[in-house]
């Protein structure tokens, strides 16, 4: 009897520890979107900004896009971009590995999302997921400039 009593608990802890993982998991992929991404997503992997032809690494906050033949990977968008505003443009969620292999299916695919801007972002949710991000999200663009660059820190003036 025993026994059985000590299999039950543990059989119910690795439960409860499973399903406190998954909770992690999603919350921590919640707090990884840029407050430019769109709203309603619990889990995005890549973003593909269709104006552009440029898909966005949620994770480690990177861009992929195409110099000349080959597709690079960098923390900023090139100057070539510097007009595109990141909130107004329309993101597609896209959850599998390297989408950009299959670069002309998805551009295809996602041709008629061009031009769109009436996307909800996270930044204008109200839903309660998004009220508790991490006030250090520096991969986020100033929207007030249009610009795509990370934020940098603004000095405090004491008085």
């Amino acid at each position: 009897m025993k026994k059985l009593v000590i299999l039950s608990v543990l059989v119910f802890a690795s439960f409860i520890y499973k399903a406190a993982d998954a909770q992690i998991n999603i919350n921590i992929s919640i707090g990884n979107q840029p407050e430019w991404g769109p709203a309603g997503y619990t889990n995005a992997d890549y973003y593909y900004l269709p104006d552009i032809d440029v898909y966005y690494h949620i994770p480690d906050r990177t861009y992929i896009y195409q110099e000349g033949n080959r597709w690079v990977t960098r923390t900023v968008l090139p100057a070539r971009y510097s007009h595109y505003n990141l909130y107004k443009g329309y993101k597609v969620v896209i959850n599998e590995p390297t989408p950009w292999l299959r670069a002309n299916e998805i551009r295809s695919r996602y041709a008629s999302f061009r031009g769109r801007s009436n996307q909800a972002t996270i930044r204008d949710s109200r839903n309660e997921r998004y009220t508790e991000r991490n006030d250090h999200n520096r991969h986020t663009p100033d929207s007030r400039k249009g610009n795509n660059r990370p934020e940098q820190a603004r000095p405090q003036h004491r008085s």
